[in-house]
């Protein structure tokens, strides 16, 4: 397992044109093996039982009129709503069918329609992600907000701000449950602030007929206090599991400085992890369990990652670049350790190890 990285420190790598040449030489076996071919059968089952599930849910609901055991329901129904999320971050990847545009419906429908934030905005960040997995000043997932994961933004913080800082590993599964709130509300501005077109539109309609008849539904029929109880912990569920769904992939591993360049295959493997686990971590992860060959092959389908893996794993082994994969607890052991230490950073300068390293140099 490979030691998580604490600085951006350009990770050893192999040969760039070897490297390139070994990707393809990769890329035309997992395609021979028909992994790349879609898996419609998988996808419909699983959009069933979501279905049947939701439907579940609501007539649990109704069941139970205004009780707070509704507060179990709104924790299913966050469950729920992050296995069709996970479904919507497939259809962006051109995982789920066959036609391109086809995938963009169902995932349009999928974000906005069901689950409520924006597939637009989730689409550029996420493939700016994918091109750049962990290197400063072109991944937007490790951009500073709430939580900073470089050691120099850590140290820019606000007097205010780096009080939480300082902590911010073991905030981080608790700020998680504001985190479905912030994607609904970052759904809207970043649709708002987006140049009039009919595609902003259809998501814009889709997004407030979906929140507008949710929220009015629930207080209807639970009334003020039940009624906010339940889209609280709905919505903290919600964030919460995508929150720790994500986290692990990348948060801990190698960080590319600004202006370093590496080949395809190097960047997205040394920068990704793993979760052990098999069918059920996938089951759980919605795939993301296989960080490392989604990370390679995108439009990859999810029963095809498994496989994926042993080719992956034994080329990787092959060509001696360094593959990562870990316990789910281990990975967020690792993750709350990193933040921890970058957090160190926003501490008086003197106190920081890097400065402390060097001033003992």
């Amino acid at each position: 397992m490979t030691p998580p990285a604490t600085a951006a420190t350009a990770p050893a790598r192999p040969n760039q044109a070897a490297s390139t040449g070994s990707y393809q030489e990769l890329s035309r076996v997992v395609r021979d093996a028909g992994l790349l071919n879609r898996t419609p059968v998988f996808y419909v089952l699983l959009l069933a039982g979501l279905g049947v599930a939701l439907a579940g849910l609501v007539a649990g609901s109704v069941l139970l009129g205004r009780s707070w055991f509704q507060l179990l329901i709104a924790g299913g129904l966050g469950i729920v709503l992050t296995q069709v999320a996970f479904v919507a971050h497939e259809a962006s990847h051109r995982q789920v069918l066959a036609s391109g545009p086809a995938n963009d419906r169902l995932g349009r429908i999928l974000a906005n329609g069901v689950v409520g934030i924006s597939h637009s905005w989730w689409m550029t960040k996420h493939s700016r992600h994918h091109a750049n997995p962990n290197h400063v000043g072109k991944d937007p997932d490790i951009a500073p907000d709430t939580i900073v994961f470089l050691h120099s933004d850590a140290a820019k913080q606000s007097r205010v701000m780096s009080a939480l800082t300082r902590v911010q590993g073991w905030a981080f599964f608790p700020l998680l449950t504001l985190e479905g709130l912030n994607l609904h509300v970052t759904a809207f501005r970043s649709l708002l602030a987006q140049e009039r077109s009919r595609a902003r539109t259809l998501e814009l309609t889709m997004l407030v007929v979906r929140m507008s008849t949710y929220v009015a539904a629930v207080l209807w029929f639970l009334g003020w206090g039940l009624g906010f109880a339940f889209l609280g912990v709905q919505m903290a569920v919600f964030g919460v599991y995508m929150g720790a769904s994500f986290a692990p992939n990348h948060k801990g591993m190698a960080m590319i400085p600004e202006g370093s360049r590496l080949d395809f295959l190097s960047k997205q493997v040394l920068t990704s992890r793993n979760i052990t686990g098999g069918t059920a971590m996938s089951t759980l992860m919605g795939g993301l369990n296989y960080q490392v060959e989604h990370h390679l092959f995108p439009s990859m389908p999810r029963p095809h990652l498994a496989r994926a893996r042993l080719l992956v794993r034994e080329h990787c082994l092959r060509n001696g670049v360094p593959y990562t994969e870990t316990s789910l607890l281990r990975s967020y052991a690792i993750v709350v350790r990193y933040l921890n230490d970058v957090g160190l950073a926003a501490r008086n300068p003197f106190d920081c190890p890097m400065v402390q390293r060097y001033r003992g140099a």
